[in-house]
């Protein structure tokens, strides 16, 4: 089945640059100039992948995303001039899975799209639902569940919190967790995954500022609590 992308970006000439490249992949596309008519069409189209440029006329990547997330799961890779960390951070933080700064290849453009629909996709279904404590987590439907009220986590996060809570009191390194949740050797900033964890702990922790499920260690990295 052919699967959709919207993207989204006021700059004709990106537009043109994207489109032809991405049908060639054999993608089915559609596209959008603004922050509204990127709701429209994400509501209109549902679509498998949303690539959102950062700054748009009516109302910015960042809104549309938080706007997104409020009602959809959809993978979110976000695309903009500003590289500075702290608004990658920031991207990540409204509920993007990745960030890619311009000027970018398309190459890179098409690794990160394929690596973030193989995550949404999920792996090998699981032969049972991973009880954790207050958590149940479902490899096979990509859903997480606390006392019976169905968490939203995107798919990057989801795949983090997997890997984790797959094997209880083993150390990950930030590298590792993100390429358990990349599946790619695409370059990517470690320091990233403090972001997509600090996203978690705010769904799964009745205190993120004391977390019982996602324990630091510091000076290498994070582990699920392993008296859970």
């Amino acid at each position: 089945m052919q699967q959709t992308l919207l993207l989204v970006d006021d700059e004709e000439k990106v537009l043109e640059f994207m489109v032809p490249f991405l049908r060639q992949e054999g993608y089915e596309i559609v596209t959008a100039k603004t922050g509204k008519e990127a709701l429209r069409k994400a509501a209109e189209f549902k679509p498998s992948l949303i690539v959102l440029d950062w700054m748009l006329p009516e109302m910015s990547g960042l809104d549309v995303c938080r706007e997104l997330r409020k009602i959809s799961r959809v993978g979110i890779i976000m695309v903009t001039a500003r590289a500075e960390e702290t608004d990658k951070i920031i991207g990540l933080e409204v509920g993007a899975d990745d960030y890619l700064a311009k000027p970018f290849s398309m190459r890179e453009l098409v690794a990160r799209i394929r690596s973030l629909l193989r995550r949404m996709e999920g792996s090998e279904p699981a032969s049972q639902t991973l009880e954790r404590g207050e958590l149940s987590i479902s490899e096979v439907q990509c859903r997480v569940w606390k006392q019976g009220e169905e968490l939203q986590l995107t798919p990057t996060e989801f795949k983090m919190l997997l890997t984790l809570a797959a094997k209880p009191g083993i150390v990950y390194s930030r590298l590792q967790l993100l390429q358990a949740a990349l599946e790619d050797d695409i370059l990517n900033d470690e320091r990233t995954v403090d972001a997509h964890i600090s996203k978690i702990r705010k769904k799964i922790e009745d205190n993120p500022a004391s977390p019982v499920f996602i324990q630091t260690v510091y000076g290498f990295g994070y582990r699920f609590g392993d008296r859970l």
